[in-house]
């Protein structure tokens, strides 16, 4: 998700979206130590996600001071 498109969601919504790829995040890092998972890539993609939503949730908290 690009974050023009995270910037129309609501900081609840980044909260809970963030939430979710936490724990997607740990099941792959978990898979990919029993040599479970078939691309690693997508663990560096979640991170990139995480990133992101990060930045546009600091954005927003930012703009409420």
């Amino acid at each position: 998700m690009k974050a023009s498109a995270m910037r129309d969601k609501t900081a609840d919504e980044i909260r809970q979206r963030l939430a979710e790829l936490r724990e997607e995040l740990f099941n792959l890092r978990f898979r990919n130590s029993m040599r479970q998972l078939d691309s690693p890539l997508k663990i560096r993609q979640g991170r990139r996600e995480i990133a992101r939503l990060l930045t546009v949730l600091r954005e927003k908290e930012g703009q409420k001071v």
